[in-house]
């Protein structure tokens, strides 16, 4: 692909709401065939999210960048737990421990 003056070809086309969306139903489905305290999954969602808050504001193309940055933790199962192990999650208003 060749750019002129920084503008895109009129072949490619630009992500839309639609293609986002359909791309987080799709990851979510992936993301539902792990246990529910699996820590890939975890991690995965929180792309997921990030990928919803992108498309909110318009940036499609980040959106979708943020599905395949959690279909690879899923494909990749870059996150796992020992046994006994679990992922302290701390909510907003909590502090880690010292």
């Amino acid at each position: 692909m060749v750019l002129i003056g920084g503008a895109l070809p009129a072949s490619a086309e630009e992500p839309t709401r639609e293609a986002c969306e359909a791309a987080v139903a799709e990851a979510r489905g992936l993301a539902a065939t792990f246990p529910a305290d699996d820590a890939s999954r975890y991690f995965a969602e929180r792309h997921l999210h990030q990928a919803l808050v992108e498309a909110g504001n318009g940036e499609f193309d980040d959106c979708l960048e943020a599905v395949e940055r959690a279909t690879l933790e899923l494909r990749e199962h870059r996150h796992v737990l020992k046994p006994g192990e679990r992922l302290n999650v701390l909510q907003a208003d909590e502090l880690p421990p010292r």
